[in-house]
């Protein structure tokens, strides 16, 4: 479970040193537009999407399960900007509704099970205001981003609050969709901590049915940040989905 890989601290920390603002943020920024919309990020992780949509007038709620990663996005500067939910899809506040729910940080292949998938996105769904808007990525398994993961294509130092590590990923196994991984962390000193995980790679027409499954429906594809379309060299599969009203039907 993620939140119990975050319950380190140190791994919380140097989060954002591995995951720096890039061309996604700017994606998601400018899909939530410039008028104040309510947005959940949801899987917020140290809320820096979050605080930057806050930052320009959106009312943003964060949510996350692990709370060593919401204790940095609470510290942010732009952190009391933002409402802060300790919770998972199934978890968010009963009636809160929303115009537009991101998923960022590919995590919607943290769910590796059929009835995991229809779960979140149900509960998506549930939360969505009329004609809301749900934006997601997964990366494209065409691509076999995998094979690029192993120590010495993915060594790094990072430093971040004070704590400093050397990272890198190698490759556990691979088994139809699911890819299994180590994070490999050592920290000064030499103490090396090493988390394991198991991710789905899916293809765009099973993203696309479970959408339209959960009423999610029609989407939007985007293959990049830069908005160009989906073609099969395209790193990302992004998807743009709206709630269906009563008086709609779903199709992929």
């Amino acid at each position: 479970m993620l939140c119990e890989r975050y319950a380190d601290p140190r791994l919380a920390a140097v989060y954002d040193a591995m995951n720096p603002p890039g061309a996604h943020t700017a994606f998601y920024r400018d899909l939530a537009g410039e008028v104040p919309v309510r947005v959940l990020d949801l899987g917020c992780g140290t809320g820096l999407l979050a605080c930057e949509l806050a930052a320009r007038g959106h009312h943003v709620t964060g949510a996350d399960p692990a709370a060593a990663m919401l204790a940095v996005a609470r510290g942010r500067p732009d952190g009391g900007l933002v409402r802060w939910v300790e919770a998972d899809a199934a978890g968010l506040p009963p009636g809160s509704r929303f115009d537009l729910v991101i998923m960022a940080g590919h995590v919607l292949q943290i769910f590796t099970d059929d009835r995991e998938v229809q779960a979140v996105l149900a509960a998506v769904r549930r939360h969505l205001a009329p004609a809301g808007r749900v934006a997601l990525e997964t990366r494209n398994p065409a691509v076999r981003e995998w094979a690029e993961w192993n120590p010495r294509g993915t060594w790094q130092h990072v430093e971040a609050a004070g704590v400093a590590a050397d990272v890198w990923y190698d490759i556990r196994s691979v088994a139809g969709e699911l890819v299994t991984y180590e994070t490999c962390y050592r920290f000064a000193g030499g103490q090396t901590v090493t988390v394991p995980e198991t991710i789905r790679f899916m293809g765009q027409d099973q993203v696309a049915t479970f959408l339209a499954g959960a009423g999610l429906a029609p989407v939007t594809w985007y293959g990049d940040w830069d908005w160009s379309p989906v073609g099969p060299g395209s790193p990302e599969l992004i998807a743009v989905a709206r709630s269906v009203t009563s008086d709609q039907k779903a199709t992929v």
